[in-house]
């Protein structure tokens, strides 16, 4: 069984910093792509940014030139820094890791950790 823990979240104030973690644990063989998606509340869950094995990036025009992504392979964990935070980064964060398990090929999600930036 594998799982996904997200921890960083909570209350900033606009221009503040929060730093996300997610850890994933359990029966892993590999993990391929890892990232970040957030979903705020009305709205669809949308990409924030993803980071492959070889640390290859990609981010959400959003949060270009604010938001870092990055991950520690042996400790199967990605991070994600947010500089600058804006009221309309409020969101609940999900992690998610592409990974091969002794299933196969599959994807899996964190429960969210909820990020509240004040204006």
């Amino acid at each position: 069984q594998v799982q996904l823990v997200e921890s960083g979240g909570g209350l900033v104030q606009a221009g503040g910093s929060l730093r996300l973690s997610c850890a994933a644990s359990g029966s892993i063989i590999s993990i391929n792509v890892m990232g970040w998606y957030r979903q705020a509340p009305g709205k669809q869950r949308e990409l924030v940014a993803t980071i492959t094995s070889r640390s290859s990036t990609k981010y959400a025009d959003s949060v270009k030139g604010r938001f870092t992504i990055s991950r520690d392979n042996a400790k199967n964990t990605v991070y994600l820094q947010m500089n600058s935070l804006k009221a309309e980064d409020t969101a609940v964060y999900y992690c998610n890791a592409d990974l091969v398990s002794p299933t196969g090929l599959s994807s899996y999600w964190g429960q969210g950790t909820q990020v509240t930036v004040s204006s």
